[in-house]
C-alpha cells in the first residue's frame, strides 16, 4: 500500500483475484459505506491509470488507486490561538490539548474552544478542512487529542475506536490511598437525575471498563495510571467516585479544590495504527505545569505531615 498527500495506492495480491473492488476496500481496508458512496461521484477510482467502476472485478497485480478528497468546506469559524502540535501530517493532526479549553463549540462555548484554534491554523496553511475529532476530552483535562484530517482517516480510526484498537492513557491524581497496587473498576454508567452533564454508575447504564495502576502513593493522595477499555462520558472521574477516591480538584463528582483548581488528569497517551500507512503511532502530551506543582505540594505535605 503506499500513499500520498490525496492518493491511496494498493498492488492486489493474489486472494483478491475476483473479487470486486468494491468488497477488497469495504473488507479489506475497512472504508466506510458513506465514503464508498463519495468515491462513486466523479472519477476517483483507477486499475493500472484506467478509471473503473468498483463493481469491476480485479486481479492479481492490479494497482489500486484512490484519489482521496482533501479540500472541504470548512464547517467552524477559525480563530488565531495558541495550538501546541505534537504530531501533523496529511492525514492527521495530534495537539496538546490545555485546560479550560473546549474540544468543539456548544451554547455555553460558542468560541476559543480547540476546534477554531485548530480550523484557523488550517486556513493560515491554506487548508479546507473540516473539523473531525477523533475523541473529545472534558473542558478541565489536558492532553492529547486526535482530528483527522479527511474523511477517510477519520473512518479508518472510528473504526479502529469502535473495536478497541486505540488505547488511550491517562495519568491523575486521587484523594486518599488506594491499597491495591493494580485493579480493574466495570461499573456502568447512566446519567444522574434531574442533570445533563453529570454521570453515575448505574446498573441499566452503559458498560463501562476502567484499568488502574498506582503509580505512588502519597500521605494523602495516590498517584495513578487509567487505561480505558470503553469510552463513556467523565468514565474515569464516575469510576474514581464509585470507588471512594474521587479525583483531586473534581468537585462535580465529590473532589475537593484544595490543591488544585480543576479535577487531575491528564491525557498522557494515544497508540493507534496509521489510517494510510497502518504502521503503530503513538502520540504522547508531556506533563502539565500544574499537575507538577501539584507534586510539589503533595510531596512538601507528606514531609510537613513528618515534622
Amino acid at each position: 500500500m503506499k500513499t500520498s498527500s490525496n492518493l491511496w495506492e494498493y498492488r492486489l495480491q493474489s486472494e483478491d483475484s475476483g473479487h470486486k473492488y468494491l468488497s477488497i476496500l469495504l473488507h479489506k481496508f475497512h472504508f466506510s459505506a458513506k465514503l464508498l458512496q463519495r468515491l462513486k461521484q466523479g472519477e476517483r477510482v483507477w486499475v493500472n491509470g484506467q478509471f473503473t467502476y468498483l463493481t469491476a472485478r480485479g486481479k492479481e497485480g492490479d494497482l489500486l488507486s484512490i484519489q482521496l478528497v482533501s479540500d472541504e468546506e470548512a464547517n467552524l469559524q477559525g480563530e488565531d490561538l495558541p495550538l501546541d502540535i505534537l504530531y501533523e501530517d496529511d492525514y492527521l493532526l495530534a495537539v496538546n490539548k490545555p485546560v479550560g479549553q473546549v474540544v468543539h463549540p456548544n451554547r455555553r462555548y460558542p468560541e476559543h474552544t480547540l476546534a477554531n484554534a485548530v480550523t484557523g491554523h488550517w486556513e493560515r496553511k491554506g487548508e479546507n478542512r473540516l473539523y473531525r475529532p477523533i475523541h473529545r476530552i472534558d473542558r478541565n483535562t489536558s492532553g492529547v487529542v486526535v482530528i483527522a484530517k479527511n474523511q477517510f482517516a477519520h473512518q479508518q480510526l472510528a473504526w479502529q475506536l469502535e473495536r478497541g484498537h486505540i488505547h488511550k492513557r491517562y495519568l491523575g491524581f486521587v484523594e486518599g490511598v488506594v491499597p491495591e497496587d493494580e485493579g480493574t473498576i466495570d461499573d456502568p454508567i447512566g446519567f444522574a437525575p434531574n442533570s445533563f452533564i453529570k454521570r453515575q454508575i448505574h446498573p441499566d447504564g452503559m458498560t463501562a471498563r476502567t484499568h488502574f495502576r498506582v503509580l505512588r502513593r502519597y500521605s494523602c493522595a495516590t498517584f495513578l495510571e487509567f487505561i480505558l477499555e470503553t469510552g463513556r462520558t467523565h468514565q474515569i472521574r464516575v469510576h474514581c467516585e464509585g470507588f471512594g477516591h474521587p479525583l483531586i480538584g473534581d468537585d462535580l463528582y465529590s473532589g475537593t479544590k484544595t490543591l488544585l483548581d480543576r479535577h487531575a488528569l491528564h491525557s498522557s497517551m494515544y497508540a493507534f495504527l496509521h489510517p494510510s500507512s497502518g504502521l503503530p503511532m503513538v502520540i504522547r502530551a508531556p506533563f502539565p505545569e500544574d499537575l507538577r506543582l501539584l507534586v510539589i505540594k503533595l510531596r512538601d505535605f507528606v514531609a510537613t505531615t513528618q515534622e
